[in-house]
């Protein structure tokens, strides 16, 4: 068994004791990004944490590892070919005699939250950066720990992607699972007649087609005395509470703009259209709370079920129906505009039955999704402590690795 020694690092912990720590200004450069000119070319760009959101003519040579500056910043980024970075994202380039993908390893083990600046939104300065220490050894034990980990973290990325591949799957059947029973009802042998939209063909004769606002008006009550705290926010398709005391996350100082909204209520983000196509945009409010009146809040004006209209305007998301809709430079939709949407009107008694059906096979269909779910969380976190057992020396490559 190896000797070991106190790095005299908190993060880090015991090292081998022929390995020493430095800082990684002696073996790294931290540099700035900036905002590409053009949008033009192929070049993806990057921000602090995210995939590749855009592309550009301007390139940078890699590899590189990009560090978040500001936002999501504890994500590093391995980087291959050429890319461009944002000034949100520092990129990182070799001066000394150090593996640039042994830092990238390393930095998946950062202790971020001690690096990083105390403020509402985490950042990171290159400070910061270059003056986090660093487990050194030989570049020779750097390139065998670093072959070693692309050969493991390779077989946990393949499973990693297999669930992945499963999660989509159950999606992609959730979403044809409410699509079938909003547009075509429960009963198979119903009489049909044409919807008059193409994508969804038939539906059972006896529905009505109508405007939204023959079912749903506009709710804009004001907090505006401030009385009201249970704030709520729609995320991935839910409307789901937050805590109104967070420091975390970009909230701000008063919530007296924001809307009162109540349970049946239909909460619609209808900024962004042109940009951002992959948000789930609809979300059902179950509770008397507040919530951002960049939304559009939709309160029933007669006897429905809102269950059944959220299922309805949730396949219209997913759909891709909105973002037909926008207007102006970011593709933004108020309420007069939104609630000429058609949509489809069964008997209360129907829209009762499809509604139920699909609560009940959606929390099937979810509870098989969340356990897929956890099933990534345990392969991140095992992945995460491979890397940092064997960067920080507390475990030994295999002699037959």
């Amino acid at each position: 068994m190896r000797e070991m020694k106190d790095s005299g690092i908190e993060w880090i912990g015991e090292i081998p004791k022929e390995w020493n720590i430095i800082p990684t200004k002696y073996c790294f450069t931290v540099n700035n990004g900036s905002d590409p000119t053009t949008n033009d070319g192929d070049t993806p760009v990057y921000g602090s944490g995210s995939k590749s959101f855009k592309t550009c003519i301007e390139f940078k040579e890699g590899p590189t590892v990009l560090l978040g500056r500001k936002g999501t910043v504890n994500i590093p980024q391995w980087i291959d070919g050429r890319y461009w970075n944002v000034d949100t994202a520092f990129d990182v380039k070799p001066k000394g005699n150090y593996s640039l993908k042994f830092f990238f390893y390393t930095a998946i083990c950062f202790d971020y939250e001690n690096y990083s600046t105390q403020t509402a939104l985490p950042s990171m300065t290159q400070g910061n950066y270059l003056n986090i220490k660093l487990p050194y050894m030989s570049l020779s034990d750097q390139y065998r720990i670093v072959n070693f980990l692309d050969a493991k973290c390779a077989e946990i990325d393949a499973l990693t992607a297999d669930i992945q591949t499963q999660i989509d799957i159950l999606e992609q059947y959730k979403r044809s699972v409410i699509t079938e029973a909003v547009t075509k009802g429960l009963n198979t042998d119903a009489e049909t007649k044409n919807s008059g939209i193409e994508w969804i063909g038939e539906i059972p004769a006896t529905w009505n087609i109508h405007p939204v606002y023959s079912y749903f008006g506009e709710r804009k009550n004001k907090n505006s005395l401030g009385n009201e705290n249970n704030l709520l926010s729609l995320s991935y398709g839910r409307v789901i509470r937050k805590d109104i005391n967070a420091n975390g996350g970009l909230l701000p100082e008063s919530f007296n703009t924001y809307n009162i909204v109540e349970a049946d209520d239909i909460i619609i983000r209808p900024t962004d259209l042109q940009n951002d196509k992959r948000s789930l945009r609809t979300g059902l409010v179950k509770e008397h709370g507040i919530i951002t009146s960049a939304y559009i809040d939709l309160c029933p004006i007669k006897h429905v079920d809102s269950r059944y209209f959220h299922y309805l305007l949730h396949a219209y998301d997913v759909m891709k129906v909105f973002y037909n809709m926008g207007n102006g430079v970011r593709q933004g939709l108020n309420y007069s505009e939104f609630s000429k949407l058609m949509v489809f009107e069964p008997s209360y008694a129907e829209q009762v039955s499809i509604a139920n059906y699909l609560d009940k096979k959606c929390t099937e269909i979810n509870a098989c999704i969340d356990d897929k779910q956890r099933q990534l969380e345990v392969l991140e976190e095992y992945k995460k402590s491979l890397i940092y057992e064997y960067v920080t020396g507390k475990k030994e490559v295999p002699a037959n690795a």
